[in-house]
């Protein structure tokens, strides 16, 4: 092993970030080391803090319905288009309401609608992906940041045409062939933009564009996780598109992992 001269410090990465910070020939005495080595690691910790856009700390919760009856699915007629039908051996069923045995309730959108105090955040360099699928759109409700990338996928062997109504953005209205695809953004928040097909006129779906990385689309039992929440007080509202909205607030802490659950009746 080669020692490093007197004043020089050999090449380290820190903390395990996949970035190094290095430090060569440093002309500093040698008991200053340590110091310096630390407090490389917290740059880094908390430049890694500032990307993700939190502390770390988690909001997880349920949102049930609680009415006195539970919404039920009903059967997609898809008889005007044989080749859509054709998909679907057994009928397909609508997504506009599905609730879980104990009420858990999918397709509610759960994000931070209050105490951010004007923090900008960029959109995800990843797209946001909405497939049609069996003449459906999948997933029934999306949720994206404003000025991501929407990126629609045709999966089937027919035609369909993608057309948001917004009220707050652009409305657009594209014809999409099998296998072509289609890409769009969206430059202001909405919650929520309705979609539908002209083509197809069962075919319909939501798409929550938000300002901030702080919303999640609950599961199939109700559940949703926001995470990398910056420690505070926030608002969290809840959506769904039958049910209406409620709004709760909480504080959390760095590195925190509270539980906030909803219903909707």
């Amino acid at each position: 092993m080669i020692k490093p001269h007197r004043g020089e410090i050999q090449t380290r990465s820190i903390c395990g970030a996949e970035s190094e910070y290095v430090l060569r020939s440093a002309k500093f005495p040698r008991f200053l080391a340590g110091p310096m080595v630390l407090l490389a690691a917290s740059f880094l910790l908390l430049r890694g803090a500032a990307q993700t856009g939190g502390s770390g700390a988690t909001v997880h919760g349920i949102v049930k319905y609680t009415g006195s009856a539970a919404p039920k699915a009903t059967k997609i007629d898809m008889s005007a288009d044989a080749a859509c039908a054709k998909l679907h051996p057994s009928a397909a069923m609508t997504e506009d309401a599905v609730t879980a045995a104990d009420g858990g309730l999918e397709n509610a959108v759960v994000y931070v609608s209050d105490g951010l105090n004007g923090q900008t955040f960029n959109p995800p360099e990843q797209p946001a992906v909405m497939e049609q699928s069996g003449c459906i759109y999948k997933p029934h409700v999306i949720a994206m940041q404003a000025n991501q990338k929407l990126e629609v996928v045709n999966k089937d062997p027919v035609s369909h045409n993608i057309h948001p109504l917004p009220n707050n953005n652009r409305e657009w209205n594209k014809s999409q062939p099998p296998g072509v695809p289609v890409e769009a953004t969206f430059t202001r928040e909405e919650i929520a933009v309705p979609v539908k097909c002209n083509i197809h006129p069962w075919m319909h779906s939501y798409i929550a564009v938000f300002k901030n990385p702080f919303y999640a689309v609950t599961a199939k039992d109700g559940s949703f996780d926001i995470k990398n929440l910056p420690a505070g007080t926030y608002t969290l509202q809840v959506w769904h598109e039958k049910l209406g909205m409620s709004t709760q607030k909480v504080t959390v802490t760095a590195g925190e992992t509270k539980t906030v659950d909803f219903t909707l009746k």
